[in-house]
């Protein structure tokens, strides 16, 4: 049984070996789980992955292999109300979805703390408590232009705040290409130079040498020719951006491949005063996005990777970011990066036909002074021309 568990992780493209895996078999002999299917998880990741990059594609090959393991993580206990539960849907006509109000950012924080001293049991299909599939702004699964998602998932895009602790994965730089049509566009983006140990043949000096010297071999070396451009990733995870992981973790792959001399963070949805990089130790490993301001030297190359998609209060008020209070606003982080880096452009995978149509989007190209490229290959090569004047 195990056998064919263990190739189904081969075919997952996850690097295991044999010695991992009879580690593995030695632990099961020596009883060191109780038995559970939950423990054999934790078992086998802990023996057979080497590294967290590849923890998402072994979550996805164990549940395959185990046929619909579908709760594999504890749940938060700290979120209280784990009553939501969404079991009704409500489709509203345009007309009916224009007339609900917008509150404002001030009044829905003062709103939604109200309700929480007053609410004292679940609620489904209203307008005003904490529930689901009503048009309240507070709650999940219903229609309101604006409002705080608590419990469930998200629907309509239209949160300002969200009540909940959520995992983002790290992007996957070793994912096979689709199309290596981006690795041919993000060449455009190259100036080389030799430097370094003399480590590489140098054929024509080595040729010439050796005619001067009456034939006798005269080898001559020199440093490998690398890419010298220095380029700073910063990438939007979570959200959103869960639809178009597919396509930024290629551009990710393919950015580790031709550039050399590359350094990436995460954010979500906007940058404020701290990135990481590492999306399991978001909370414990932050790294003050003063101190990458003041890191790269001001020839670096800044490329912003993310859909642009969220209420216009994350980016233009300080307390706007959806999971903790902010002291500054989005777009004064994104000045500054626009100010320290003048060579800087924001990749889209959101279709450019849907611009116009959201009101972040637009901020965010403002901010950006309209270097704004959509992430396909047109897209790339018309930035990667920006980048290198």
């Amino acid at each position: 049984m195990l056998i064919d568990f263990f190739f189904t992780l081969k075919d997952a493209k996850i690097p295991v070996s044999i010695k991992e895996f009879l580690i593995l078999l030695e632990a099961l002999q020596k009883n060191v789980i109780k038995g559970s299917l939950d423990d054999f998880y934790y078992l086998s990741r802990i023996t057979l992955v080497k590294d967290e990059a590849h923890f998402d594609k072994f979550d996805k090959a164990f549940g395959h292999y185990f046929h619909g393991i579908d709760a594999l993580f504890d749940k938060n206990p700290e979120i209280p109300l784990d009553w939501l539960v969404k079991r009704m849907e409500r489709e509203l006509t345009p007309e009916q979805i224009a007339q609900l109000e917008k509150f404002g950012y001030d009044k829905l924080m003062d709103r939604l703390n109200e309700l929480l001293k007053e609410q004292k049991e679940k609620h489904e299909g209203g307008s005003k408590w904490i529930g689901t599939g009503g048009t309240s702004p507070f709650g999940n699964g219903g229609q309101n232009p604006e409002g705080i998602r608590i419990g469930g998932k998200g629907g309509n895009r239209t949160a300002v705040k969200v009540w909940e602790s959520r995992a983002y994965r790290d992007y996957d730089a070793e994912r096979e290409l689709g199309t290596r049509n981006i690795k041919v566009a993000l060449r455009r983006l190259r100036k080389f130079a030799r430097e370094g140990a003399e480590e590489e043949l140098a054929l024509e000096a080595t040729i010439h040498a050796t005619a001067s010297n009456a034939g006798y071999l005269d080898i001559k070396m020199q440093p490998e020719r690398k890419n010298k451009i220095k380029v700073l990733m910063l990438l939007d995870v979570g959200g959103t951006m869960d639809d178009h992981i597919a396509r930024t973790e290629e551009l990710f792959s393919a950015a580790k491949t031709e550039f050399k001399n590359m350094e990436f963070f995460y954010f979500h949805n906007c940058v404020y005063d701290f990135m990481w990089k590492n999306n399991r130790r978001r909370n414990a490993e932050r790294f003050p996005t003063w101190d990458i301001l003041r890191k790269y030297t001001p020839d670096t190359k800044v490329i912003f990777v993310g859909d642009a998609t969220m209420s216009p209060y994350e980016i233009l008020q300080p307390g706007g970011s959806v999971e903790y209070n902010n002291e500054e606003a989005g777009a004064e982080w994104l000045q500054r990066f626009t100010h320290a880096f003048p060579k800087f452009i924001w990749l889209n995978p959101e279709p450019e036909g849907l611009w116009q149509y959201r009101q972040s989007i637009a901020v965010i190209r403002q901010l950006m002074n309209n270097r704004m490229f959509p992430l396909t290959i047109e897209g790339l090569e018309r930035g990667m021309r920006l980048l290198s004047k």
